[in-house]
């Protein structure tokens, strides 16, 4: 069943979902903003699929089996933890009737509802994930090597699988784009990337070479010496607003310039 869901506002949107007898969905830590009292809340440590969090053990249960739940939860919030995300998850289900739970981001920007139906995943940069249904599966997915150091946001991915609807947010106002209609290969800012479905290839690249032109795009660029890119046929969705930019303008404006005069290479957080 298609999550019941309207996203609401402009310039800070917030997802308004209503759920069906028994139905759950579950956010990460910090996301939630209102629920009506027949909603029930419960935090747990593991994802839907994991099994932690007061679920019963499987086939073949006992304490060998309490101890394979046990190790399969401590792993996925190890995983959360090492890849900078919360903890915990907060799961929320009508009962006695429908109810409503509202969820929002923490940036100003939009948010999205994709619809997920088993056949390819999607992965999200950090931080973007906001609600998803029960039937939704929340993994992380390292990127590595030297992707994941040069990258910035795109060392640690988030990845959905399974079936049902998923809510992620961004900052700044979303783009949707196709590689595929710009000659199969697009280039952006590594910190734009808010979310690509699974068959795009995900990558990172220098700019330009150790010439005057790449040492200028470096030096005076504001991007760094790294751009992302992003190749193949699927659905892309970028951000107008990067979270490097607003802690840029938030620190100028109380009388300090963290990219320095010439930003690009010289900016602390420069990749």
């Amino acid at each position: 069943m298609t999550l019941q869901r309207e996203i609401v506002g402009n310039a800070m949107q917030m997802a308004v979902v209503n759920l069906t007898p028994g139905q759950t969905v579950y956010c990460e830590a910090g996301k939630f903003l209102f629920k009506t009292t027949n909603v029930t809340m419960e935090t747990r440590l593991s994802g839907p699929s994991g099994g932690g969090g007061g679920q019963q053990p499987g086939p073949g249960g006992g304490m060998g089996g309490m101890l394979r739940q046990a190790m399969g939860t401590a792993m996925q919030a190890g995983q959360r933890a090492l890849a900078g995300e919360s903890l915990a998850f907060q799961y929320f289900t009508s009962t006695g009737g429908e109810g409503t739970v509202g969820f929002a981001g923490v940036l100003p920007g939009e948010m999205r509802a994709l619809e997920l139906d088993g056949t390819r995943a999607w992965f999200a940069e950090k931080d973007a994930f906001v609600a998803a249904e029960s039937t939704v599966d929340f993994g992380i997915a390292f990127q590595g090597g030297r992707t994941g150091r040069s990258g910035g946001e795109g060392f640690v991915l988030e990845k959905f699988t399974g079936r049902g609807t998923v809510i992620i947010a961004g900052a700044g106002n979303f783009i949707d784009l196709n590689p595929a209609d710009f000659g199969g290969r697009i280039e952006v800012d590594t910190g734009c990337v808010v979310a690509f479905e699974e068959g795009i290839q995900y990558g990172v690249q220098r700019i330009g070479g150790l010439n005057r032109q790449g040492l200028m795009n470096a030096v005076f660029g504001g991007e760094g010496l790294s751009l992302a890119t992003l190749e193949g046929n699927g659905s892309v969705i970028l951000q107008s607003l990067t979270i490097e930019s607003l802690a840029n303008a938030l620190k100028k404006a109380q009388g300090g310039d963290k990219q320095g005069p010439t930003g690009g290479v010289f900016s602390p957080n420069a990749g």
